[in-house]
């Protein structure tokens, strides 16, 4: 009797694009470092040096904030890599790619407060928007990209929450291994975990 049911490989790591997203001071750099030192290999340029707000490296490519001009040619290098892409931009990836997204959640007022302290750094005004009008539109524009997910077919998402991965770093690694097909070393990424750096916390 003839088979009637599919079988379908599960697409290994070095064939579909890790992206690790969320908004800004949500967790994305630590998250990136972790896939590094758990044997996935980042795309990034290293243009924009590690500093007192991110003392560990911020992970990013520049041309991820060109896509939407149109820059999307580099996307093919990201495949069997980890790219760092705010939440604002996922939109822009091209599709005919297999996405995998760990997109990092932390709460709104750590957000802002850490915002405000990186403004403080670099000697920008902190009072341009009030907390309460951003965190309504960070609001917003979280409720939509995660429609927009959960409508792409060629993206799988997982959502991860910065404070409780901080609080048990072992039980949320191996959940990313899991998602990402279980061949990173788990040991590796909970060793780059640092709560010191957990400095805005609610």
């Amino acid at each position: 009797m003839k088979n009637l049911f599919k079988s379908f490989r599960k697409p290994q790591v070095e064939e579909f694009i890790t992206v690790v997203s969320g908004l800004p001071r949500s967790g994305t750099s630590m998250m990136m470092k972790m896939l590094e030192a758990g044997g996935l290999p980042p795309l990034t340029d290293k243009m924009r040096q590690a500093d007192d707000d991110n003392p560990k490296g911020y992970y990013e490519f520049e041309r991820v904030k060109k896509m939407p001009d149109g820059d999307t040619s580099w996307v093919e290098e990201a495949r069997g890599r980890s790219v760092k892409v705010i939440s604002a931009l996922l939109e822009h990836l091209p599709n005919g790619y297999p996405y995998r997204v760990l997109f990092m959640q932390r709460k709104i007022d750590e957000i802002l407060a850490s915002q405000i302290q990186m403004l403080i750094r670099s000697g920008k005004p902190t009072d341009e928007v009030s907390d309460e009008q951003l965190a309504e539109m960070y609001g917003k524009h979280l409720a939509r990209v995660k429609s927009w997910l959960d409508e792409q077919p060629n993206f799988t998402v997982l959502y991860l929450d910065y404070g409780a991965m901080l609080a048990d770093p072992q039980k949320y690694t191996n959940r990313v291994n899991q998602f990402l097909g279980s061949s990173l070393n788990s040991g590796a990424m909970v060793g780059v975990v640092d709560p010191d750096l957990y400095r805005q916390r609610r």
